[in-house]
């Protein structure tokens, strides 16, 4: 199985150019890449954004919502790239349109590739119940595609929030922090998290997984956060999403 889950954030040069290059040694030579926009209402506005902005990579991107049989898309397809956006769209579509087993067997057999960012990263875990979004709509089940046992935070950041009020200051959001989300996630549940920087992945081949473009923090339940760097091997948490690292 191979895998490249992105946190997203990339809207530097350094970052597009740094996923880009990723990208390109990820798929290949491969003809097109079947892209799955649902996360966003704007399904053709998404495709053209992503060719404007180049995080096509020079491929050409297949929208999915351009067919009328979707699942057959999928199993004609040798990648797939889920876009960001709202996971409980993103979700509620997957699902109803019968998407869910015929991505995950598709890409657990090693006959097409997965990228996700974002919420297509979320949908890539066992399940969406780490995602950041907002519950717009009611998906029938928050179970995702399952390709890894793990779960994923994208768009991580440590500590509080600042913002700049009205008079130019800088002042201190009391919210939550989004360890103490995850905190409250492994209050229920055992699955390891990865909080994902913005413009980190992590690249899945077979029984490896690697970090890349940026650090990341790691939650297991009833233990401290462990923070890496990319180049970081965090292949033992395929073992079941739980284990150390070796």
């Amino acid at each position: 199985m191979r895998a490249l889950l992105g946190s997203g954030g990339f809207r530097t040069d350094e970052r597009r150019e740094l996923l880009v290059q990723t990208m390109r040694e990820f798929f290949g030579d491969v003809g097109s890449i079947l892209f799955v926009p649902y996360a966003l209402a704007d399904h053709d506005g998404y495709l053209d954004l992503m060719r404007e902005k180049g995080l096509d990579a020079g491929y050409r991107l297949d929208g999915i919502h351009t067919h009328d049989n979707p699942v057959a898309a999928v199993k004609e397809a040798q990648a797939i790239y889920v876009g960001g956006g709202n996971t409980f769209r993103l979700i509620r579509q997957l699902h109803e349109l019968n998407l869910v087993e015929t991505i995950r067997n598709r890409v657990r057999s090693g006959e097409a590739a997965y990228m996700g960012v974002s919420a297509g990263a979320n949908a890539a875990c066992p399940t969406m119940q780490t995602t950041n979004d907002m519950p717009i709509t009611y998906p029938p089940s928050f179970n995702a595609i399952d390709l890894v046992p793990f779960q994923i935070n994208a768009h991580y950041y440590p500590g509080q929030v600042h913002f700049k009020s009205d008079d130019g200051s800088i002042e201190e959001h009391f919210g939550e922090t989004r360890d103490l989300r995850i905190q409250e996630f492994h209050e229920m549940n055992d699955a390891a998290v990865v909080g994902l920087y913005e413009g980190a992945m992590l690249l899945v081949e077979g029984d490896r997984v690697s970090l890349r473009g940026g650090p990341a923090r790691i939650f297991r339940r009833q233990q401290e956060p462990e923070d890496v760097t990319p180049g970081a091997d965090l292949s033992a948490l395929l073992s079941n999403g739980t284990a150390d690292r070796g």
